[in-house]
């Protein structure tokens, strides 16, 4: 290379600054997850368990430190008690922003996260949609040493859980669409791992994680045909550069005569992003994948998935294409109501729990997105408060299913039972597991005193003052669709005689315990005195531009 060129390049490269105190929950998260590698490489087997849980408790507790670290330099407390929001920034050259809506998001990932590995600390990854249970199966006990030596604990979950949650913190994060690209990625390939990872119903789970693999790499490809499209029409991947683009605003002139380029990647973006929060026509791996994934998987799914993908959602509409929402809303709106309808109508007719579940999280998709389409603020923070309560109903949903077992023949507890007919009489058997589960779907169905009807209020109110009754309305009756087969499961436990030998009642750890408990005293709390939440939702809802 000549001495010229050699000049050229050192005069037009600047390297990126980076602000590691913005990173750190990410870099804390990533930095455990290899460092669990390398203890599944070396520890001798009957180390690796005990290590790779209390590695991820004590990762996700530091990001936790590192995030109030942040939260406290975003905020500031006036002279009246008030929050409110302080100057924002971003870092590696505008990839990464950390906003308001970014913080109230990978706080909301990280807590839901550290109760998902307190519930899988405490069992096998086996029989197809649960953790086999052990006599006492905290990490160190006498249960968990023998299961252990059974080679039935697979250790190997929790890095891979580590490496999924770091993408999903980067995920609402991202400031371009090549990093989101990036972040998306990340996240799912440990996903589609962790959905196979069940033994006993091997066949079950590995074609859910198949079915998972497939529909996710077409989806991904949407995206990133979609960031192509969209970078002919702005000439960049940064979404700051797509708004000015398609505004004007800035101080650059808006591009004209691209305008199909500019429709076609919203489209295919917006596929690669509806796929991973389960709106319909893009939900079809819902229900197959939430059967066939080991059950504590399930519920982390379906808990933090949603919260980074919407947070994506909302930062690639409110953000890089706000501008043209007139030409994209329509479509939108349609995929709204579509989610509601279908989600509530199909599980109806569902006899299996988690399948039930399943459709119900396709009907919350379709709740958030009419919150989403309100485009204020009001709207953003209405989904933010919406996230954050319907992730612990799910986690704590989820957990109440890993406890409800078949009974063996010799009278011990067998495998899951996920079968709706099997739960019939288990509010006379087991009131305390009943009562927990059916105070979950009171939840869902948005019941006053939950934090779902606090939760449906916010993002319909949101809609309706900005002009979207129809679809608030819409909402609402496909919230009393939903209704009905909430308040069926409740009726078939108290109300039925078990068929046969029935159901039995796996003895919980104290974390699976934790996650309940929490999970119970945030869904109530959040229905009684839901203000500090929805303070905190309205000071995070303007996104850094």
């Amino acid at each position: 290379m000549t001495s010229q060129a050699s000049a050229v390049l050192t005069a037009t490269f600047t390297a990126p600054s980076l602000d590691y105190k913005a990173l750190s929950p990410m870099l804390i998260v990533f930095g455990a997850a290899m460092v669990g590698v390398l203890g599944e490489a070396f520890l001798p087997r009957a180390q690796r368990f005990v290590f790779q849980f209390w590695l991820a408790v004590v990762a996700l507790l530091g990001a936790l430190g590192a995030m109030a670290w942040l939260v406290l330099d975003q905020v500031r407390t006036s002279t009246a008690g008030a929050v409110v929001e302080t100057t924002s920034g971003s870092t590696v050259a505008g990839a990464v922003v950390v906003d308001a809506p970014t913080l109230f998001l990978q706080v909301t990932i990280l807590v839901l996260s550290f109760l998902a590995v307190l519930t899988m600390g405490e069992r096998t990854v086996d029989d197809g949609g649960a953790f086999t249970p052990q006599a006492s199966a905290v990490p160190g006990s006498a249960g968990e040493s023998s299961a252990r030596r059974a080679g039935l604990v697979q250790s190997e979950v929790f890095p891979l859980l580590l490496f999924s949650i770091g993408g999903m913190l980067l995920f609402p994060a991202s400031g371009d669409l090549l990093t989101m690209f990036v972040a998306l990625e990340v996240f799912s390939l440990p996903l589609y791992l962790l959905c196979g990872m069940a033994r006993r119903r091997r066949l079950l789970s590995q074609e859910a994680s198949l079915k998972y693999f497939l529909l996710g790499a077409f989806s991904s490809a949407f995206f990133l045909y979609g960031a192509a499209m969209l970078y002919g029409f702005a000439g960049s991947l940064r979404l700051a550069d797509i708004a000015e683009a398609v505004t004007g605003a800035g101080g650059g002139a808006a591009v004209v005569g691209r305008d199909g380029m500019l429709l076609l990647g919203v489209a295919m973006v917006a596929v690669g992003l509806l796929f991973k929060v389960g709106a319909v026509p893009f939900h079809l791996w819902t229900p197959d994948v939430y059967q066939g994934a080991p059950t504590p998987v399930t519920g982390f799914m379906a808990a933090c998935t949603k919260v980074a993908a919407f947070g994506a959602l909302l930062r690639v509409l409110y953000v890089g294409v706000a501008g043209s929402r007139w030409d994209w809303t329509p479509a939108l709106w349609g995929v709204a109501i579509l989610t509601m309808v279908v989600g509530s109508v199909v599980a109806v007719v569902q006899t299996d729990v988690k399948r039930m579940l399943a459709y119900s999280s396709i009907a919350h998709a379709g709740f958030l997105l009419t919150g989403v389409l309100a485009m204020d603020a009001s709207g953003v923070s209405g989904v933010l408060f919406y996230l954050f309560a319907y992730g612990f109903t799910t986690i704590g949903a989820f957990a109440v299913v890993t406890l409800v077992r078949d009974v063996t023949a010799d009278g011990g507890v067998g495998g899951e039972a996920t079968h709706l007919a099997q739960w019939a009489g288990l509010g006379k058997r087991h009131p305390l597991v009943a009562a927990a589960f059916t105070f979950f779907l009171l939840a869902f169905a948005g019941i006053p005193l939950t934090s779902g009807f606090i939760g449906k209020f916010a993002v319909f109110s949101a809609a309706v003052n900005h002009g979207a009754w129809v679809l608030a309305l819409i909402g609402v009756l496909a919230s009393a669709v939903a209704a009905f087969f909430y308040v069926r499961v409740i009726v078939l436990m108290y109300f039925s005689e078990p068929a046969g030998e029935g159901t039995t009642v796996a003895l919980p750890g104290f974390g699976t315990m934790f996650a309940i408990l929490l999970s119970l005293g945030v869904t109530l709390l959040l229905g009684v005195y839901p203000t500090p939440l929805l303070d905190s939702a309205a000071a995070a809802s303007t996104f850094l531009r």
